[in-house]
Formats: C-alpha cells, sequence, structure tokens
C-alpha cells in the first residue's frame, strides 16, 4: 500500500476556530487532530486533487461544531448555518452549496448521490474512518490509518463525544447517543 500524504495543518482551518476556542475549550486539540486526519483521508480519496481544498477546510473546521456551540446532539443544522454565516461574512472564496452538502450528509450510511458526489463521498468516508478509528477503512490500508493517527493523535476526541452525548441529555449518555443517531445519521 501507497504512503498516505498527512496533513498537519491548516491556517484556514485555526483561524476559523479561534472565535470558538473559549467555547471548543479543552476538547479544541482533539477536534483540530479530527479535523485534519479527516482532511487527510478526504485529499487521499480525491487522488490529491485540491480543487475543493477551501470548502473543505471550511466544511471540516464547522462540521461538529455544533456540539459545542449549539450544544445540542442534534448538531448538523447549527454547524451549517455557522459556516454559512462565517464565510459569508468573511467574504471566503468557498463554494457556499458544496460546504452545506459536505456538511450535511457527513454521517451518510450510504453513497451520496447528488451534486458534487465525488467530493461528498471522500469526506463522508474519511469521517467514517476517522469516526471508528479506523475499524471501518473504506479501502484504506491498516498501515495508512496507523501512520495517520500516530502523525495526528486522539487527544481525546473520542472520548470527548461520549461525554458530550451525555452532558447534553441530562447526564444520560444513551439517550444523548439516541439522540445524535436519529439527529445527524442519514440512511
Amino acid at each position: 500500500m501507497t504512503p498516505i500524504a498527512i496533513i498537519t495543518g491548516s491556517p484556514l482551518v485555526d483561524t476559523l476556530l479561534e472565535p470558538h476556542a473559549a467555547l471548543i475549550g479543552s476538547d479544541l486539540p482533539g477536534y483540530r487532530n479530527h479535523i485534519l486526519r479527516v482532511l487527510t483521508y478526504t485529499n487521499h480519496f480525491l487522488g490529491g486533487d485540491e480543487a475543493h481544498r477551501t470548502t473543505i477546510e471550511a466544511a471540516l473546521a464547522f462540521h461538529d461544531i455544533g456540539l459545542w456551540v449549539a450544544k445540542d446532539p442534534a448538531y448538523l443544522a447549527p454547524s451549517e448555518h455557522l459556516a454559512t454565516q462565517t464565510v459569508r461574512q468573511r467574504q471566503l472564496a468557498v463554494d457556499v452549496e458544496l460546504m452545506v452538502a459536505l456538511i450535511h450528509w457527513h454521517h451518510k450510511l450510504t453513497p451520496y448521490r447528488g451534486p458534487n458526489a465525488r467530493v461528498v463521498n471522500a469526506l463522508r468516508k474519511a469521517d467514517w474512518v476517522d469516526a471508528t478509528q479506523g475499524r471501518l477503512r473504506k479501502g484504506l490500508g491498516a498501515e495508512q490509518v496507523r501512520a495517520v493517527e500516530a502523525a495526528l493523535p486522539d487527544l481525546g476526541f473520542h472520548d470527548a463525544l461520549m461525554r458530550l452525548a451525555g452532558d447534553l441529555s441530562g447526564g444520560r449518555r444513551w439517550l444523548g447517543l439516541l439522540r445524535v443517531l436519529r439527529g445527524v445519521y442519514r440512511p
């Protein structure tokens, strides 16, 4: 299996996350590394095609942010709204329609078949690889996933998701997980 090109930083992602750093708090390093892992996998699935890189980075900066900003396990709509509002206010050169699709469909279980399907599915698969910590690899080799995880460690991100599911549901983690499943997963 060929080595994977690991993306270890993004000035755009850092700029977009900075205003929300206080709300995300100690979860920020883990969320940032999650974003960079998903960006790395997405880039790999796209064969290094960077035509939509800015839009992908903007979408990833916001794709899960509603968990912290809106404090809602059904966080896709708040994430989409904040992303759209921010890129328009900052007048970023981003395809807003694609950015919203990337956020909206990133938990879709089956392949997406709408506009920009190649890009949406690359990010969707990438997020599944990271969300399952490489248990689902979507065509990646185990050594590729291990290399990405070694370069961009979890830093508690997956534990934070479990904690937030409970915290946002009155301390009932399983209720929170059910609310997340109903609110963000798409068939």
